[in-house]
């Protein structure tokens, strides 16, 4: 038994030893890719600033654990040589699990101190140095800023320019691996599946004179969710003037009843139950009867214009090898909107970048709500979803998600291109 124990010590400890070893390397290579995109977008380096877990981004991005703590830490990647922490007195071993030389720190008076030695090292010249920090001008992308005012102000008194890390979180924090989209194309084929499913069971419940409410449609196809492997997460079932609230969710037991003649949207986010896996986000829309009104139909066909529109921008652009922005894609979908005369029904931005979270870090089709000059790279992914609202009528939304390749923009599941009759 003794013989037992202690072979299955050694076997922890040994897997234990492996999985940091794990670790370490991936977080050193990361360092190695971040000092090679450093050179390629010209700045002298990246610095870190966390206080208590201010900037979410870091840990993902330095491909490490959480990174918290009670004080401010700093942590300066240059662009050549090692890296360096500043941490506090009582939490010198905050960044233990990165690599690089610690600085420390006790008196905020020293603070100051110590990031310039940071950056600038010793014997460093202070001319031009540019660096990149979670921080984003006239915070214009809020995903980007992290940093408070104040901690900027303290960092350039050290004589460095301060530009946005944007581009670079982008690259570290948004990029798929093949096996992500692999999982993002699982759930979003099986997503399409399952919307194609809730629409047959509101006929099935029509036709039988079942009394039908967004409620029971939300609890049909978090069963399936589960039963195909994904996240049963609560989704938007929403009928007729509800349709016209873009975030509108039915509360738990008191979602509108669905009818004939009721016009019908789902808009549904999950993933499959796997490490990594990036989120699906598809929007579906059908009407209770075998018969679209015109009135629908004129609606959705110039929503399903501004959609398409968007989309054959950004395959023109990677087609040509012409660089394209999230907010010049969100001019496209909304000049359509704009020239049929609905403008200011179109009440949020064009899409979404997609992530594990559903909302992810890499460029939005976006020029309403913020202004997202990122230009959209290879390996990202984002939600195209044009809708135009009626308060207290109904509303409309269209929405696919596409993966970017190098080349090209593919929508990733099967995909919507007219409003679908239930009982036909």
């Amino acid at each position: 038994m003794k013989h037992l124990v202690y072979l299955l010590v050694v076997v922890f400890l040994g897997v234990s030893t492996m999985a940091g070893q794990s670790t370490e390397t991936a977080t050193s290579q990361r360092i190695a890719d971040i000092q090679s995109a450093l050179k390629q977008q010209g700045f002298d380096g990246w610095l870190f600033y966390d206080f208590r877990g201010s900037d979410p981004l870091a840990p993902r991005i330095l491909k490490t654990e959480r990174l918290g703590g009670s004080r401010r830490w700093f942590y300066f990647i240059p662009r050549e040589g090692e890296p360096v922490k500043v941490v506090h007195a009582i939490e010198a071993d905050q960044l233990d699990v990165l690599p690089g030389k610690k600085l420390v720190y006790r008196e905020w008076q020293l603070l100051q101190n110590q990031v310039e030695k940071a950056v600038f090292g010793d014997g460093k010249p202070k001319g031009k140095f540019r660096i990149a920090m979670q921080y984003s001008p006239s915070n214009d992308i809020p995903y980007i800023s992290r940093v408070d005012a104040g901690t900027i102000e303290m960092v350039r008194k050290t004589g460095v320019t301060i530009d946005s890390s944007a581009d670079l979180v982008q690259q570290f924090e948004a990029v798929w691996t093949p096996e992500q989209l692999q999982m993002h194309t699982e759930a979003a084929t099986k997503m399409q599946k399952v919307i194609l499913e809730a629409f047959a069971e509101i006929k099935r419940r029509i036709n039988a004179d079942i009394p039908t409410t967004e409620n029971d449609v939300q609890q049909f196809m978090m069963k399936r969710y589960e039963e195909e492997g994904m996240n049963p997460s609560p989704m938007i079932v929403a009928v007729n003037a509800n349709a016209a609230s873009p975030h509108y969710f039915p509360r738990a037991g008191k979602g509108a009843p669905i009818k004939k003649g009721d016009l019908v949207l789902i808009d549904t986010v999950t993933k499959v139950k796997k490490p990594k896996a990036p989120a699906a986000d598809l929007t579906w829309m059908g009407y209770v009867g075998e018969t679209v009104p015109e009135e629908y139909t004129k609606i959705w066909n110039i929503v399903f214009e501004a959609q398409q529109s968007a989309l054959a921008a950004v395959r023109d652009a990677f087609k040509n090898g012409r660089p394209i922005t999230g907010a010049q894609v969100d001019d496209v979908s909304r000049g359509i909107i704009r020239k049929a005369g609905y403008a200011d029904e179109f009440l949020h931005r064009t899409g979404h970048s997609i992530g594990e979270e559903g909302h992810g870090n890499g460029a939005n089709i976006d020029n309403l709500e913020t202004r997202d000059s990122r230009r959209i790279i290879a390996g990202t992914a984002f939600s195209i979803e044009p809708g135009i609202y009626f308060a207290g009528r109904f509303g409309v939304r269209s929405e696919i998600d596409v993966y970017v390749t190098g080349t090209d923009a593919i929508i990733t599941a099967p995909h919507q291109t007219e409003i679908i009759a239930i009982l036909k």
